[in-house]
């Protein structure tokens, strides 16, 4: 292996030191001289390298270089897919891997590339970037290379390498070589060596910088050591002889180098050390017999990127006359690509550059070859399974002729054309960033090596014609810097820092240039930008206080330099050219706080400056870009404006600004007096949150005119426009009149705003003002575009209950102000129903409109002449197709097709019920023909059922009123057999209030008894009530249809109706025993309570058939009913008695319903009757009344309960009466009180008058009369041959004018039933007649009869009197009880009967004084 080279002992050769030490003494290296740095200037994956500090370059210092996390986590969009322009180019599978032959692939491509090159040239790209690289000449080493060809005859320079170190090559086969401060270290071989080995062709120094190969003209090879500067191989047969050494390349491994010579063959140089001995063995690696190769590039990766997985290939590109092919050298040398050049022009040379690019977050080697114009990248990867593949980028077409290709970072190359003009491009862009003539290098060319002159000339003409442009070994690169050496100096061109490049423009005076590019650097948009690290916001920071310091300079500038004298418009122009720059940059920067003090401050120094920093402004403003500005500026800006007369764009600027800036008291007054309605809406609702008062004060300058029939100006039509718009931005939830209202607000603002819409008044409403006059004032303003902002906020409200009441209330609205009034015109009536139709035509309407307002609309309209707008025919199918049912019955009547308005009404909905209306009209007025009525009565029955279906009374009616004979036809026509039973139930159940007259209708037997089977099916219960009813029936028949049925109860009911009562009870007996059985059997599962509920009715319904009919049958005949429902009822009862049976659930109750048939039946059976009817049963006739006691108790219990019941009311009812009639007695006889002592009528005192047969007369009220006066008055009444008076002030005074018949009905005093006393007066005549003294007897006479009458009238029921007759009557009776319910005996009427009668225990009223 190879040692160290601080371990080689071979001796120098004298001539070497010879020549470093003229070399050092010749050149006074002094601490003047310039240096140099190579500077890592690639911000993704360059070396970081150690800095020069070399003022007189000012290379800049690079505060924080990029990591590699940094560059992979950087986007490249480079990654495209592999599509070859041409498919022969490149088949990668197609390729022997192992074979070495060169020999060119035949191209498909027949046309000749050099006409198809691209002429386009690039725009000119120094006002984008500026000038991107900084070119210098290398005095130190420029000037020891001339003083080396004057003075020690060191030739000419021929080669560079680069490094740490400079070497440069001579043609006379000397090495200079130069450390960083471009001091001369040492000086390799001889002249001698030079005249024996030829020109160095080439050089190369290993990356530890610790070795450096020489080739030479002639074909030698020479290593020496850069520490020691001694010669440790001389190597002389690595190629074949005679030919000139064109490249010699280390690779990363030191002991691995490439060499290619002009016989076109590239060579492996192998170098070991064995026992001492340093060797090199050559190995063959491409043949220049199968095409010449004139340009080898090993792949070199960086010291961060020495462990990725391709190094471990050790690749090297060979570029050939007619391909480019990649191989690699380890472990086993293999083909891994060749790509066919196709036609080129044959004096191109061929370039190879190598570099590593971060591609979708991953780091890979790319290959950039080129010949002619056209550049190739390619992305080499290596996949999981050990294979490279090699993808295809963007290529790179220009219109020049490369002779060099120089990767300068990953992102940016820089290309030399072979007119000697640099260009620097953007390899991701593709775009070019500067260019520039390097004539000045007078660049080293190696044509004289490419041709072999030193060895005769012996290489093809091929090689030689590229060779004319070659200058492979005179441009190097290392560490972001290019070196080019020329025939007497070595120039170095390195990228400017972001600062170099502004300040290069600065110098320039390009000011503007300088603000693009430094903003381009603060957006992170700016090409091969150096010295910018950390993170966005901090290069932000860095660049943006640059960019502040250039503004300063600009603003000032822009001041000095304004022209003092001239016209206005000259120094407008300048300042319009220069302040709007400043405006913008500053609002790019978000320094509004520099552009609002400081920046404005120095401009209104100059009043031209200061209007025209206010009036760059408003674009900003009304674009958004500049929302706040201080209230000083703003205060100027609207007072310039003001000035100027462009209230507009104040109006314009105020909407768009932030309302913190404003003073609102300021702005609304000025808005008011300049009209400006826009600024007045956006200040009150930004600025207070107040929607309804600019919708107010609008309202108020358009509504007067409006109402009062007037013409509108153009400014009120304006203000009415801005107020739909304002109304439709609020309900849009859209700011007006631009922006958005916050969210929080958008529901609140809405709700308002149609509230204020709705309102019934305005606020200061005169008595005069119609409701609604919002709505009515923009329907009047503009009806079609007022519909058209309440249709666009429909289409945006949501499905919610509030906003669905919203739209119901506002259609209710306007239908009311427009329909309701005549006020608007037809026309505008038609806008409100197109857009209510539009409304109603939406799947999803939830708007509820009554249809018969179009009916009546379009109606009103065909009315008034209209119908001649229209084809008749046409109309029609359109009304029926619309539902219109009343155009349709307009135009049916215009034809006289009456039958067909039938069906107009039967499917209109909310006219249909009056169908029946229409067809009585039609056939009860007289003016129709009998075929109309024929055809409406047609069209009737043909649509009976549904009529019967709408309204079964009113169908029934109809045809008992019309068609009485033709009930059966009717009937026919009903198949349904519901609607039947439905139209029968109205026209025979009188119950059904039908206006119908049954003695006119002639009615069947069969059609009752059809109504009957059919009440049957579909109301079972109604059937006997409907019987009760009903009177045109056979019996037998309908005992027939009810017992088909099984309707018991109802067969029961007729059967009683017909006169068999025994089989009527045996039916319901019947019933009942099953009934009964049905319980006895029931199980737990059962319901037990409906079971009995069902046995109880049965019962109740039995007992009930039974009472009805034993008053009229003999008392076997009662026996034969009650006695056996009696047994039914005990017969369960006997079955759980037994031993062996459990208890009954319900024994209880069955005993219940027991006791109320034996207190039912004690009415009508005698109890010693009951009692052996139950002894005698065999159960209870063997010595087991134990069982029985508790029912015979019970009967007992009742027994005695009437018993006591009876005779204590007989007792109350004999004490109420004696002490009624005490109290009466008492009445009556006690004596009365006159109020005064002189008749009522003639006012004489009843002691004066002399007549003898003159009586007093004193009634309860206190009046006192003569007999004869109130004879006078005619105050008697005859009744039953008795005499009756009555007080004649009273009956005056009541305005009866006649004795009411029923004096207990009248108020006290008004009628007094008088109280007569028979004294003589006071010359009282013996000679009175008989009659007159008997009349002074006590005794009841009519008048004490008439109040006994009342006082029992007192009393709801019969007087107690009658009730106690009828006890004492009846008291007796064995087979009869007072309170029985019979309704038998029709001549039997008993108190007891009555349905009002009611016993009242309470004492009578005390009878009035």
């Amino acid at each position: 292996m190879e040692n160290e080279p601080g371990q080689e002992n071979l001796e120098q050769n004298p001539c070497a030191r010879t020549v470093e030490e003229e070399l050092n003494k010749s050149f006074n290296l002094e601490a003047s001289l310039s240096k140099f740095s190579c500077i890592d200037l690639d911000k993704e994956l360059e070396f970081k390298n150690d800095l020069i500090d070399d003022k007189e370059f000012d290379i800049p210092q690079v505060d924080t270089p990029p990591t590699l996390e940094s560059i992979l986590n950087e986007t490249d969009d480079e990654e495209e897919s592999f599509v070859l322009e041409d498919p022969t180019l490149l088949n990668v599978d197609t390729i022997d891997s192992h074979s070495y032959d060169t020999s060119s692939v035949a191209s498909s491509d027949s046309g000749d590339r050099a006409n198809l090159k691209r002429k386009k040239k690039l725009p000119d790209s120094f006002s984008l970037h500026g000038s991107v690289m900084r070119h210098s000449l290398l005095k130190g080493i420029s000037a020891q290379i001339v003083s080396a060809a004057d003075k020690v005859d060191a030739g000419l320079p021929t080669a560079i390498a680069v490094s740490s170190l400079i070497a440069v090559g001579t043609s006379h086969g000397l090495a200079l070589i130069f450390d960083q401060n471009q001091a001369l270290r040492l000086c390799l071989g001889s002249t001698s060596v030079g005249e024996q080995y030829g020109a160095i062709s080439a050089l190369s120094i290993n990356n530890d910088c610790s070795r450096l190969l020489c080739g030479f003209a002639k074909g030698q090879i020479t290593m020496w050591d850069l520490a020691s500067g001694k010669l440790l191989r001389s190597i002389t047969d690595a190629h074949p002889p005679g030919t000139a050494i064109l490249h010699i390349k280390f690779t990363d491994d030191p002991t691995l180098a490439i060499c290619n010579d002009s016989g076109g063959s590239v060579f492996e140089l192998t170098f070991k050390r064995v026992m001492g001995v340093r060797t090199c063995e050559s190995r063959c690696l491409f043949s220049g017999s199968k095409g010449e190769v004139c340009c080898i590039e090993p792949l070199h990766s960086k010291p961060e990127l020495k462990d990725h997985p391709i190094t471990q290939f050790s690749l090297l590109a060979m570029a050939s006359l007619t391909k480019i092919l990649v191989i690699g050298l380890k472990p086993s040398l293999k083909v891994w690509m060749t790509f066919p050049y196709g036609r080129m022009d044959p004096s191109s040379v061929p370039l190879l550059a190598w570099h590593f690019v971060a591609v979708s977050n991953c780091v890979n080697p790319m290959l950039a070859f080129c010949r002619g114009d056209t550049v190739h990248f390619l992305l080499v990867k290596r996949d999981e399974s050990g294979a490279i593949h090699v993808t295809k980028q963007k290529h790179l077409h220009l219109y020049y002729d490369l002779i060099n290709f120089t990767w300068i970072n990953s992102r940016t190359v820089v290309l030399l054309d072979s007119v000697e003009k640099l260009h620097v491009i953007d390899r991701q862009t593709q775009e070019e960033l500067e260019t520039m003539e390097i004539s000045e290098v007078q660049l080293v060319y190696n044509s004289s090596h490419f041709k072999s002159l030193a060895t005769g000339g012996n290489v093809s003409q091929a090689l030689a014609l590229v060779g004319e442009k070659a200058c492979y070994q005179s441009i190097s690169s290392y560490g972001g810097q290019i070196f080019y050496l020329g025939t007497k100096s070595v120039y170095v061109m390195m990228l400017r820092s972001w600062r170099e490049r502004m300040d290069h423009l600065l110098k320039q005076d390009c000011l503007t240039e300088a603000l693009a590019l430094a903003w381009s650097f603060h957006e992170g948009k700016a090409k091969a930008v150096v010295g910018l690290s950390g993170d966005v916001s901090k290069r932000k920071a860095v660049v943006a206080d640059r960019m502040v310091e250039i503004l300063f300079h600009y603003a000032d500038r822009a001041l000095k330099k304004c022209p003092d004298q001239g016209k206005i418009q000259v120094m407008e122009q300048h300042f319009q050219d220069t302040v709007p720059v400043i405006v913008d940059y500053c609002l790019l920067l978000q320094r509004k706080d520099l552009l609002f003090s400081q920046m404005y401050d120095k401009l209104s120094e100059n009043s031209v400056a200061k209007g025209v920093f206010l009036e760059c402004l408003e674009p900003y403003i009304l674009s958004d870009k500049l929302v706040g500005i201080t209230p000083q500026v703003m205060k100027d800006l609207i007072v310039h404006f003001q000035d100027k007369k462009l209230m507009e764009n104040v109006e314009a600027l105020i909407v768009h600004m932030d309302i913190t800036s404003l003073d609102i008291q300021q702005v609304v007054l000025m808005c008011w007096e300049n009209r400006l309605y826009d600024a007045m809406i956006y200040v009150y609702n930004r600025g207070m949150n107040e929607f309804i008062s600019p919708m107010e004060k609008l309202f108020k300058v358009i509504a007067p005119p409006l109402n009062a029939g007037k013409t509108l100006t153009d400014e009120q039509v304006v203000m009415g426009n801005k107020l739909l718009v304002y109304i439709s931005c609020c309900l849009a939830g859209r700011a007006y009149p631009l922006g958005d209202i916050p969210e929080d607000l958008v529901p609140l603002v809405k709700n308002q705003v149609f509230e204020f819409l709705i309102r019934l008044h305005s606020v200061e409403a005169s008595s005069e003002e119609e409701v609604y006059p919002y709505v009515r004032t923009l329907l009047h303003f503009d009806t079609r575009e007022f519909l058209n902002v309440l249709a666009l906020t429909f289409e945006d409200f949501k499905n919610d209950k509030q906003a669905v009441e919203y739209q119901q209330r506002i259609v209710d609205i306007l239908l009311k102000v427009m329909v309701e009034n005549s006020d608007f015109t037809p026309s505008q009536v038609g806008c409100l129903f197109t857009f209510l139709a539009r409304q109603l035509a939406k799947p999803d309407n939830t708007l509820f409109v009554n249809r018969t307002l179009f009916d009546q609309v379009l109606l009103e309209l065909l009315q008034a002449g209209g119908i001649v707008q229209f084809e008749e025919s046409r109309l029609i199918r359109m009304a029926e197709k619309a539902e219109f049912y009343q155009i349709c019955e307009f135009m049916y009547e215009r034809e006289h097709q009456y039958d067909k308005i039938i069906d107009c009404y039967l499917h209109d909905p909310l006219r249909e019920e009056e169908v029946f209306n229409y067809i009585h009209n039609i056939l009860s007025i007289p003016g129709h023909s009998a075929e109309e009525k024929q055809s409406v009565w047609q069209k009737a029955m043909d649509h009976m059922e549904e009529l019967v279906s709408l309204k079964p009374c009113k169908a029934a009616e109809l045809v008992a009123t019309h068609f009485s004979g033709q009930i059966e036809v009717v009937i026919g026509q009903l198949q349904n057999q519901l609607l039947l039973f439905k139209f029968l139930r109205s026209l025979l159940d009188p119950r059904e209030r039908v206006h119908i007259s049954q003695e006119s209708l002639q009615i069947p037997p069969c059609v009752t008894e059809q109504f009957i089977e059919l009440l049957c099916q579909f109301s079972p219960d109604q059937v006997i009530e409907t019987l009760q009813v009903l009177d045109c029936y056979h019996l037998e028949e309908t005992i027939q249809i009810t017992q088909k049925y099984q309707l018991h109860e109802v067969t029961a009911y007729l059967l009683e109706k017909k006169g068999d009562v025994h089989g009527a009870f045996l039916l319901l007996l019947e019933r009942l025993q099953s009934r009964l059985q049905e319980m006895t059997r029931q199980n737990e599962n059962t319901k037990e309570d409906i079971q009995l509920k069902a046995v109880e009715d049965t019962m109740v319904e039995t007992i009930a058939l039974c009472q009805r009919n034993s008053q009229n049958l003999n008392q076997q005949q009662r026996e034969a009913l009650w006695f056996p429902l009696l047994e039914a009822m005990m017969a369960p009862q006997k079955l759980s008695s037994s031993a062996a049976a459990p208890p009954h659930p319900h024994c209880e109750a069955l005993k219940s319903l027991t006791m109320q048939v034996l207190n039912s039946m004690a009415t009508f059976i005698a109890l010693p009757s009951i009692l052996q009817r139950i002894l005698q049963d065999p159960i209870y006739g063997k010595g087991k009344l134990g069982e029985i006691q508790g029912l015979i108790l019970g009967m007992l219990d009742t027994f005695n309960y009437e018993q006591t019941l009876l005779e204590t009311t007989a007792s109350l009812l004999n004490q109420d009466l004696h002490w009624s009639l005490c109290n009466l007695r008492a009445s009556v006889s006690r004596g009365l009180n006159p109020k005064q002592d002189y008749c009522s009528i003639c006012l004489q005192q009843y002691k004066r008058r002399q007549e003898t047969a003159d009586e007093i007369i004193v009634f309860s009220c206190g009046h006192l009369y003569h007999s004869f006066c109130l004879q006078s008055k005619e105050c008697t009444l005859e009744t039953e041959g008795q005499t009756r008076w009555t007080c004649y002030k009273c009956s005056s005074s009541n305005k009866a004018g006649k004795l009411s018949e029923n004096p207990s009905e009248s108020k006290k005093g008004r009628i007094t039933s008088p109280q007569i006393k028979m004294s003589p007066s006071y010359h009282q005549s013996k000679g009175d007649p008989p009659a007159r003294k008997a009349n002074s007897e006590p005794v009841l006479d009519p008048q004490q009869t008439q109040a006994f009458d009342q006082l029992c009238r007192l009393y709801r029921g019969g007087s107690r009197l009658a009730l106690l007759m009828e006890l004492s009557q009846n008291r007796g009776g064995d087979s009869y009880r007072p309170f029985a319910g019979s309704q038998s005996g029709p001549a039997f009427n008993s108190i007891f009967q009555k349905e009002n009668f009611q016993l009242q225990l309470a004492p009578p009223p005390v009878a009035e004084d």
